[in-house]
């Protein structure tokens, strides 16, 4: 630093005495004077050059000895930094150790009680949910119990009832077949006291009174007693065999017993010729039109009767005659819509009225069992809500419990690994951060 302080005087000298000589070598006149000043001026460059040289030499020996007591200076402040610096680095081990002994005393003590606490809390949180859950459970069981006995007693009340019909219904047969016992066992003493069913049926009121029995019992058999009036007589005073009661547009249909049998026989007889078995034949189709057109007359009234009646023909043979070899007989009862049946055919007949009639009256008890079924398809919504809402909070108890459970499993876990003093992870991680904030 001093010579570049020297350096700068020495050129700023130098600067003025180039400004000097250059001041006076402006004046032309004075030659003489120039030379003195050259003179002169080396002379002063001689002796600043002699003047730089030793005070070099000065700063030279001056700097040396600076530099010499600055290295022993900084050596001595040096050795007392490291001593000091040792000094503290034990101070501060010692006070580390004392501070790691103290905090791992504090984290066991605070873990143990904090422990302690936590099993506590889980041990009456989990008698408290537990007593919830059991008078929950409880008050739904009472609830669920009182609604199952509600509905088991409207189920017995019904299947009661049911029952009672059941038995009535069973009863109802039971007297229908008695009745037809009884009839059965009429019909059975006339035939044991009847020569032959060919002296039975010879006579035309015989025919009818048989085909008018054997109406009843078919009818009686089948249908039920509200259900048809046999002898029934109707508005013109006409009287048929037999009325049923049919549920609109139905209404009543009358049934008439009719048995041509003589020409019949006639016209079988192999004992006539071919021209009277003809004559027969032609005979039986005008009485069985007559027929037809009696009963289309008498039976078929309007706004009182249905627009077809009847005509029932107590021999199979009779009405396989007609259907097999008269057509054109059963197409003339059909188009004076006249139904001719025989005893298997109007069973058929008759088994579609009580099918009718069980579907009618099935329709009218409709809305009864609709409400009823309604009621009941409400009461097992509600208990259906209600087992899902019980479902739900039997599976969130439980996995509450569960929950509860596996905290109870790390604290003792926990616990185990204090025990068998397994902190060693975590303690160095805390002395970590404790050595970093003291540093």
């Amino acid at each position: 630093m001093l010579q570049i302080i020297i350096l700068i005087i020495v050129f700023a000298v130098l600067l003025l005495l180039l400004l000097q000589m250059w001041r006076e070598s402006r004046v032309d006149h004075n030659t003489l004077i120039l030379q003195q000043l050259e003179e002169k001026h080396r002379a002063m460059l001689l002796d600043f050059n002699d003047g730089l040289n030793k005070l070099g030499d000065r700063l030279s020996s001056a700097t040396n000895e600076t530099s010499e007591r600055l290295r022993a200076s900084v050596a001595t402040e040096l050795q007392a930094t490291r001593d000091a610096m040792q000094a503290l680095q034990l101070a501060q081990n010692n006070s580390l150790a004392q501070t790691r002994e103290t905090v791992l005393e504090k984290l066991h003590t605070t873990l143990a009680e904090q422990g302690k606490a936590e099993q506590e809390l889980i041990q009456s949180t989990m008698r408290n949910a537990t007593l919830q859950l059991t008078a929950s459970i409880e008050a739904l069981t009472k609830s669920v119990d009182g609604r199952l006995e509600l509905i088991g007693g409207k189920v017995s009340e019904r299947l009661d009832e049911g029952f009672k019909k059941t038995n009535q219904t069973f009863m109802d047969v039971m007297a229908r077949l008695a009745t037809i016992d009884e009839a059965q066992k009429k019909i059975d003493g006339l035939t044991t006291n009847v020569v032959s069913l060919q002296e039975l049926l010879g006579d035309k009121r015989s025919r009818g009174a048989f085909g008018e029995v054997q109406l009843e019992a078919l009818v009686r058999n089948v249908l039920p007693v509200n259900s048809f009036a046999m002898q029934h007589t109707f508005e013109n005073g006409t009287r048929a065999d037999c009325a049923l009661f049919l549920p609109e547009p139905t209404g009543v249909v009358a049934v008439d017993s009719k048995f041509p049998l003589e020409n019949y026989h006639r016209m079988l007889d192999n004992k006539l010729s071919e021209a009277e078995k003809l004559i027969a034949e032609k005979q039986f189709k005008l009485d069985v039109k007559k027929h037809v057109d009696d009963i289309a007359t008498k039976y078929i009234i309007s706004n009182v009767t249905s627009d077809g009646a009847v005509m029932f023909i107590p021999a199979e043979a009779v009405f396989a005659e007609l259907h097999a070899y008269h057509a054109d007989v059963i197409e003339y009862a059909m188009n004076k819509r006249v139904w001719v049946v025989s005893p298997t055919t109007l069973m058929a007949v008759l088994n579609t009225a009580r099918a009718v009639l069980k579907d009618v009256e099935t329709r009218k008890q409709v809305h009864v069992i609709k409400e009823e079924l309604g009621k009941l398809s409400k009461d097992f919504g509600r208990f259906d809500l209600r087992m899902k809402k019980l479902a739900d909070n039997i599976r969130q108890a439980h996995e509450n419990a569960q929950d509860v459970h596996i905290s109870s499993q790390k604290i003792s876990q926990r616990f185990a690994q204090i025990e068998r003093v397994e902190l060693t992870n975590r303690t160095s991680d805390l002395l970590d951060v404790i050595d970093d904030k003291t540093d």
